[in-house]
C-alpha cells in the first residue's frame, strides 16, 4: 500500500511557522508603540489646551450660576433685574473700549471659576476627637498633678495641647497613636504606678484592643500605641532554623532583628519568629507553657515535636489521656507516646538513666582525649503535657510522683542533649515541682490570663495589656531573662480530629515521619524497645 505524501505545511518545515510568529510579534509591536504615541500626544494636547478647557469649565459654572439666580428671583422682580442688566450692557457697549475690557473680564472670572479646587486637608482633630482628648486629659489629672506644683501640667479645665504633643486616630474615630507628657515628679519607676496608668489609658482609649506601652523615664513621656493583631493563618511547616533553634511562634516585627519566610498558600512571606535555642550552649535548655484549656499548650507541644523530629527523638508523656498525639505512635524518632501512670514512671526512669548514661560517655570520651560518642549528641527531647494529672493519680495510688524522676534531666540535661518541655494549665502551677520551676527558665503564656498571671509566670508584667478574646496559641514568651514578646503559635492542630481542616491536616501529615511499626503492635514493640534500650511501652 502506498505512504501518503505529507501536507506541504508539515514537509517544507518550521520556515512559515517562524514568519508568522515574527509577523505577529512585528504587528504587536506597532500596535504597542501606536498607543504610546496615541497616549502621549493626547498628554500634550491636554497640556496645550488646557487654558482653554478651565475657561470652558468656568463659563460652564457661570452659566449655571446664572441660571440659578434666574430660577431663585421671584417672578415680579424679574422685569427690573432685565432692565438692569441691559443698561449695564448698554453703558458697558458705549465707553471706550468696553466691549474688550467686559471680555478679559469674563475670561478671567471664567478661569477663577473653572480652576480645579482641591478640599484642603484637616490640619486638627475634629469635634469627637477633642472631646476624646479633653476626657483622656481630665482622667489623668489626679494622677499627675500634686497641691504643691506652682505651675501643673495637668489641671481641672486645663489644655491637652501641651499635655498630647501627638496624636492619631484611626477610622472609628478612637485614638491608635498617643504621646503623653508626664511631670519629672511622677513616680514612673514604680510598677504599681505605671500599672495604674496603663489601665486607665487602656479603659479610656477603647476596650478590645491591645496596646503597647513605652516609658522614656529621660524625656518624661509615654508612648501608647495600638498594636496590629499577628497572622493566625501561618500553618506547620518546616521552617529554615538551624540544628538547635525551635520556633515557638512568630511575634511583632520591631520587637526582633530576623525574619523567617514560611508558605502562604501559594505564596511566601517573611514574618518574625520567636526562636528557642536549645543545646550544649543554650542559657535556657527547658520550657514550660502554662495556659487555660483550649488556649493551645497542647498545639505548641505538638509543633515543638514536629521540629525536634527532624534532628532528634521525642519522648511524650500526655497526662490527660486525650489521644492528641495518637498521630506520633510508631513513628521514626518517636520513642514513646505514654498516656498512663506505669508507662510515664517506667519512660521518665528511662530517660534518668539515659541522662547519665550519656554524661558518663561524654566524660570518659574527654577523659581518654577523644570527642563525645555520636550516640550521646543527638537531641533527646522530652515532652510532658499536664503532668499534674499524673501526679494526683500516683498520690491516690501511693506511688511516686513522675516529676521527680525529672530532676536529672532537668539538672544535666543540657549537656548531656536533653530537653524538657512541660505543659500545664494556671490552677496547676502549685502541683509543679521545684525542680520544674527551677530550671524551666524559658517561659510561654498562652491564652486570656490577668496581669498578675502572667507576671508570676514570666517574671515581669508584659508591655502590653491582654484582651479576654484571643485566638488559640496566643500568649507571650519570654526567654531566660529578655524580654517579653507577643507570640503566635503556628497552627499545628491533631490531623485525627474532625474539626481539623483539610489543609492544616494535610500540613501536619506532611511533616510527621514515616511509620516503623503499626500503632497497636505491642509486641513488636515491646522487642523494639529491649533491642534499642528506648523506653519499654505499657502493655
Amino acid at each position: 500500500m502506498a505512504r501518503r505524501p505529507l501536507p506541504r505545511i508539515l514537509s517544507s518545515g518550521s520556515a512559515p511557522i517562524a514568519r508568522g510568529r515574527e509577523t505577529i510579534a512585528r504587528s504587536r509591536e506597532t500596535i504597542t508603540r501606536s498607543r504610546e504615541i496615541a497616549r502621549s500626544a493626547a498628554d500634550s494636547a491636554t497640556d496645550v489646551l488646557h487654558p482653554l478647557i478651565t475657561i470652558t469649565r468656568g463659563l460652564r459654572r457661570l452659566a449655571a450660576a446664572g441660571r440659578r439666580r434666574w430660577a431663585a428671583t421671584p417672578k415680579d422682580r424679574r422685569g427690573p433685574l432685565l432692565f438692569l442688566v441691559a443698561s449695564v450692557i448698554l453703558v458697558v457697549a458705549l465707553v471706550p473700549y468696553g466691549p474688550l475690557l467686559a471680555a478679559i473680564c469674563l475670561m478671567a472670572a471664567a478661569a477663577w471659576t473653572g480652576r480645579e479646587r482641591t478640599a484642603p486637608a484637616p490640619t486638627g482633630p475634629d469635634d469627637s476627637q477633642v472631646e476624646r482628648l479633653q476626657s483622656l486629659y481630665e482622667a489623668l489629672v489626679p494622677y499627675f498633678s500634686v497641691p504643691e506644683d506652682p505651675s501643673p501640667l495637668y489641671a481641672h479645665g486645663g489644655e491637652w495641647e501641651k499635655a498630647f504633643p501627638s496624636y492619631d486616630f484611626d477610622e472609628t474615630g478612637r485614638v491608635s497613636r498617643l504621646v503623653v507628657r508626664y511631670p519629672a515628679y511622677f513616680t514612673d519607676g514604680e510598677a504599681d504606678s505605671r500599672a495604674r496608668i496603663e489601665q486607665l489609658l487602656h479603659a479610656k482609649s477603647g476596650r478590645g484592643r491591645e496596646y503597647h506601652f513605652e516609658w522614656d523615664e529621660e524625656g518624661n513621656q509615654l508612648a501608647v500605641a495600638v498594636l496590629p493583631p499577628l497572622p493566625t493563618d501561618i500553618a506547620a511547616q518546616r521552617f529554615v532554623t538551624a540544628p538547635g533553634e525551635t520556633v515557638l511562634g512568630f511575634t511583632d516585627p520591631t520587637v526582633v532583628q530576623r525574619t523567617l519566610p514560611v508558605a502562604d498558600g501559594d505564596d511566601q512571606r517573611d514574618v518574625p519568629p520567636v526562636i528557642w535555642r536549645t543545646g550544649i550552649r543554650s542559657t535556657e535548655p527547658h520550657l514550660l507553657v502554662v495556659g487555660q484549656p483550649g488556649s493551645g499548650t497542647t498545639t505548641l507541644l505538638r509543633s515543638i515535636a514536629l521540629q525536634a523530629l527532624q534532628h532528634g527523638d521525642v519522648l511524650v508523656v500526655e497526662g490527660n489521656g486525650t489521644g492528641d498525639y495518637a498521630c506520633l505512635t510508631g513513628r521514626d524518632g518517636v520513642l514513646a507516646v505514654e498516656c498512663g501512670l506505669a508507662g510515664a514512671l517506667a519512660s521518665l526512669e528511662w530517660a534518668a538513666h539515659e541522662t547519665e548514661r550519656r554524661l558518663i560517655a561524654a566524660n570518659r570520651a574527654r577523659q581518654a582525649g577523644h570527642p563525645p560518642p555520636e550516640d550521646t549528641k543527638r537531641p533527646l527531647w522530652l515532652l510532658l503535657d499536664h503532668p499534674s494529672v499524673l501526679g494526683h493519680l500516683a498520690a491516690a495510688d501511693g506511688d511516686r510522683d513522675p516529676q521527680s524522676l525529672l530532676q536529672v534531666p532537668l539538672r544535666h540535661g543540657r549537656a548531656a542533649h536533653v530537653t524538657v518541655v512541660v505543659a500545664d494549665q494556671f490552677d496547676s502551677l502549685d502541683s509543679l515541682s521545684d525542680a520544674v520551676l527551677q530550671h524551666t527558665r524559658a517561659r510561654v503564656v498562652l491564652g486570656p490570663a490577668e496581669l498578675d498571671q502572667v507576671e508570676d509566670v514570666l517574671g515581669v508584667p508584659p508591655h502590653t495589656t491582654p484582651t479576654r478574646d484571643v485566638p488559640p496559641g496566643r500568649g507571650y514568651a519570654r526567654l531566660g531573662t529578655g524580654p517579653v514578646h507577643r507570640l503566635q503559635v503556628p497552627a499545628t492542630p491533631d490531623p485525627y480530629d474532625d474539626a481539623t481542616s483539610e489543609s492544616h491536616r494535610r500540613a501536619v501529615m506532611e511533616l510527621l515521619p514515616e511509620r516503623t511499626m503499626p500503632a497497636d503492635a505491642t509486641d513488636a514493640r515491646a522487642e523494639h524497645d529491649a533491642e534499642a534500650e528506648p523506653v519499654p511501652a505499657e502493655g
